[in-house]
């Protein structure tokens, strides 16, 4: 797998909008567009433009930014959502068909055949009407539905040639990596197009999945900022970076603003309403705080004994915990020299003892822990 070869379809502004605290404005959508394309993702999908008459302008509006991140909507896959679609001028359609026998007795109420009959007129439309959108066509509920259904929709769909992307979307969170791995693999073994992954997160395993779709061979990997979507979410796009950022982090520096992450994030989370979570990936306040008098001194020693991931190349710092029970002597004396406090071996030891101490007996803050060192400074000064 190579990570210049695959693409971030960031949907935090189709997917992201069925969150349960979701409800973004014109000028929201507006914002975060441009947000997201700051940070260089590859594509944006937007809500269909079918929903309101608000989405459709919106929809047209952000198409017309003329942003470096292509444009993509999001439709069911019958023919006047098509013809409403092309109108809006996106870079991209992309289309859903449920195949699973759930989806066809309990949502649509279609059969395979009649999923390929109004598929291959929707796609043949669109394509007619403008040659030079981008297609892709999705199954929905790819985990639930039967392995010769999916191909029977897949490969015939891919005769028509006129499809750029196929789409597998884990729709309800069960899937497992062997399972998108093998999926993904045998569709990449039955067709040349690329393959775009949505992951959502009911089980926890959006970014393990979608890391597994890449490797299978999958070439796009659906995700929000925050993770946010239809009930758990799906693929969060600070988690993806993450996981990749492990691998090659040049190339991913490279090809995507990482410095503009955080700024990304602290937007989204202001529009829905909830702070970001203090452990989310990369961008959480406890991503690179250390705490353990262990972790600190290797931290300090070398900064790659306990960070897998380098906080310089998100324009992050790391912290250091001293206001507690599990703090160790070269923490102490790490902060005692940001004071500019010249203190000796054994007198950083009896400081630390002391913090120690009056931290199991109450709760201490970093400014208690900044007068004990002065204070303690000050005093073994006029002593000397």
């Amino acid at each position: 797998m190579s990570l210049t070869q695959f693409s971030i379809i960031d949907s935090t502004l189709r997917e992201g909008e069925q969150f349960y605290g979701a409800n973004f404005s014109s000028e929201d959508r507006l914002e975060i567009a441009q947000s997201l394309n700051n940070f260089g993702v590859e594509y944006i999908e937007v809500t269909s433009p079918c929903v309101s008459p608000q989405s459709r302008q919106d929809c047209q509006q952000i198409a017309r930014l003329g942003l470096h991140s292509k444009i993509l909507t999001h439709i069911r896959c019958n023919l006047e959502d098509a013809k409403i679609a092309v109108d809006t001028g996106v870079d991209g359609i992309n289309l859903f068909f449920g195949t699973s026998s759930l989806l066809r007795q309990f949502g649509h109420g279609k059969s395979i055949p009649q999923i390929l009959e109004i598929a291959t007129e929707v796609i043949t439309f669109i394509h007619e009407q403008s040659p030079a959108t981008e297609l892709r066509f999705s199954t929905e509920d790819s985990f639930r539905s039967e392995l010769s259904d999916l191909l029977r929709v897949y490969l015939t769909i891919d005769s028509l040639g006129i499809i750029k992307r196929f789409g597998i979307a884990d729709t309800v969170g069960i899937a497992t990596p062997n399972q998108v791995f093998n999926l993904v693999q045998i569709l990449r073994q039955s067709t040349d197009k690329d393959i775009e992954f949505h992951a959502h997160n009911d089980t926890g395993c959006a970014i393990a999945n979608s890391y597994s779709a890449l490797e299978a061979g999958a070439t796009h990997i659906d995700t929000t900022v925050l993770g946010i979507g239809e009930r758990n979410g799906i693929t969060p796009l600070a988690g993806l970076i993450a996981r990749l950022y492990t691998l090659d982090p040049e190339t991913l520096s490279r090809k995507y603003h990482l410095h503009e992450l955080l700024n990304l994030h602290q937007l989204v989370a202001n529009r829905v309403g909830i702070p970001i979570p203090a452990n989310h990936y990369i961008i959480g306040e406890a991503s690179f705080c250390h705490k353990a008098g262990i972790h600190t001194q290797a931290i300090l020693n070398n900064s790659k004994t306990y960070e897998a991931i380098d906080p310089d190349d998100f324009g992050l710092t790391r912290s250091f915990l001293l206001n507690h029970k599990l703090t160790g002597k070269h923490a102490i004396a790490y902060r005692a020299q940001q004071l500019g406090l010249n203190l000796d071996s054994s007198q950083i030891q009896s400081i630390t003892q002391k913090i120690k101490t009056l931290a199991d007996q109450q709760q201490l803050t970093p400014a208690h822990v900044d007068e004990i060192l002065q204070s303690s400074f000050i005093q073994l000064t006029v002593n000397s």
